[in-house]
């Protein structure tokens, strides 16, 4: 990832099952979270991909969509959770009795 004069280099990614797609591209400094994602065009890949009102982060840190990105920054797009972790914990232990 380099920084040039006029452009940053950031990458945006988004994971499902079967999955996994890592787009690279350069965008003006001054861009935020989710006009990078507009920008990917990762939302035509994934119509059902609604990353406006999903969580976002960077290297694994939830962020707001406005936030300003920085040159090498890795925006992620979360999936919703398919089960509460904690409810799942509870199966796994009443399974095992």
């Amino acid at each position: 990832m380099a920084l040039t004069k006029t452009r940053l280099a950031v990458e945006v990614v988004y994971a499902m099952r079967g999955e996994q797609v890592l787009l690279s591209l350069e965008v003006r400094p001054g861009t935020t979270v989710h006009e990078a994602i507009e920008q990917s065009g990762i939302t035509r890949r994934f119509p059902c991909l609604d990353p406006a009102h999903g969580k976002v982060g960077i290297f694994g840190k939830l962020v707001k969509p406005d936030t300003v990105l920085k040159a090498g920054d890795r925006v992620e797009i979360y999936r919703p959770l398919i089960a509460d972790p904690k409810d799942a914990r509870r199966k796994r232990l009443l399974q095992k009795r």
